[in-house]
């Protein structure tokens, strides 16, 4: 018999109508001085798509297709939903375990990387949730990273193979595979503890090359960028940017590229608005035909990768992982994945 009663599904949450947008912004930005004029900026993006971020039904259909894939496996764990910037909040969702009796859940967080804001910040966030709730409020156990899973991989190469199937045939087999992850600052990117630095970094490489060589054989070439910066300009943030490398590319003659977004687990706003306008204007203006690659979603595999992270808890099943990174996000200590300095981070 299990130990543990639920699962809760942990995201970043965003805005589902036009009047949430600057609430959510300030929600994301609280406490780091991000100036208003920033914040309209960036919520210009959102308007674009009427203020309604995707993120939020995307996950409403991620947890519809774990029950039915729980329920098929004789896995009985009711799942609870909670973000960490929007409605549904964290802190209500663990109040709500509390009172149906929940004493210990499994917490899959919609991150597979490493990093303050994909990992620590997130357990920062269920231990508050705690408190907030009280006595009684159940203990939380967060699953691991899952950037290397093979059901994860699987996914994103699928999305990539899709991708590469709507550019003109005759470029499809010399088309430049780029792969894309949020910047953060490198700081951010620098860890403590037991972790190596610039493991963010590495890990989403990591995916990057197993994605690349599932399509393509072992090998495969790739490049690894970044998007989605913000911040003082002083503060340096991992590079290239997507559409910085997308002009290095022209300028060397690459007629075609897939972009795929191996950093997201959802289409949510910054992948919609930076890919599929901005990257995808700056490939057209250099005459490059141009595939975005879609995220892993409610892919089967993915959906299968998410029931065997909660295997390895409930049964000790063997954990599944690819590429020599190892397994990350099991018992992280407190020194692990630090925040980074005052003023390096900024709006999404």
């Amino acid at each position: 018999m299990s130990d543990y009663q639920a699962l809760l599904l942990l995201s970043f949450g965003g805005p589902e109508g036009p009047d949430d947008v600057m609430p959510f912004l300030r929600n994301v930005t609280r406490g780091r001085g991000i100036p208003e004029e920033r914040l309209a900026e960036v919520a210009e993006h959102y308007q674009h798509f009427h203020g309604v971020s995707p993120i939020n039904d995307q996950n409403r259909a991620l947890i519809e297709a774990l029950q039915v894939e729980l329920a098929a496996h004789g896995i009985d764990l009711p799942i609870y939903w909670g973000n960490r910037n929007w409605k549904p909040y964290l802190a209500d969702a663990v109040r709500q375990m509390r009172e149906d009796g929940v004493q210990r859940a499994l917490v899959f967080a919609t991150s597979a990387t490493a990093s303050y804001s994909s990992c620590r910040q997130y357990r920062d966030d269920l231990d508050q949730a705690r408190r907030v709730s009280g006595e009684g409020a159940p203990a939380l156990i967060k699953l691991r990273h899952f950037f290397d899973h093979p059901g994860f991989i699987d996914a994103n190469a699928d999305a990539v193979r899709a991708a590469l199937a709507t550019l003109p045939a005759d470029q499809r087999d010399t088309a430049r595979l780029i792969f894309t992850a949020h910047s953060i600052p490198t700081s951010m990117n620098e860890f403590s503890g037991p972790h190596l630095d610039g493991l963010y970094a590495a890990q989403q490489r990591e995916t990057a090359r197993l994605t690349a060589e599932a399509v393509r054989g072992p090998g495969a070439q790739f490049d690894q960028v970044w998007q989605s910066r913000s911040g003082p300009p002083q503060v340096p943030w991992l590079e290239p940017d997507v559409n910085d490398h997308l002009k290095d590319l022209g300028a060397q003659g690459v007629t075609a590229v897939v972009v795929a977004p191996t950093g997201f687990v959802s289409d949510h706003i910054e992948v919609r608005w930076d890919l599929d306008n901005e990257a995808k204007a700056t490939a057209l203006e250099l005459g490059m035909a141009y595939a975005r690659a879609g995220t892993v979603g409610t892919h089967p595999s993915f959906v299968t990768a998410v029931r065997e992270l909660i295997e390895e808890r409930t049964s000790g099943a063997d954990p599944k992982f690819l590429g020599s990174l190892g397994l990350c996000g099991i018992d992280c200590p407190v020194g692990c994945c630090p925040a980074p300095r005052r003023g390096a981070s900024a709006a999404k």
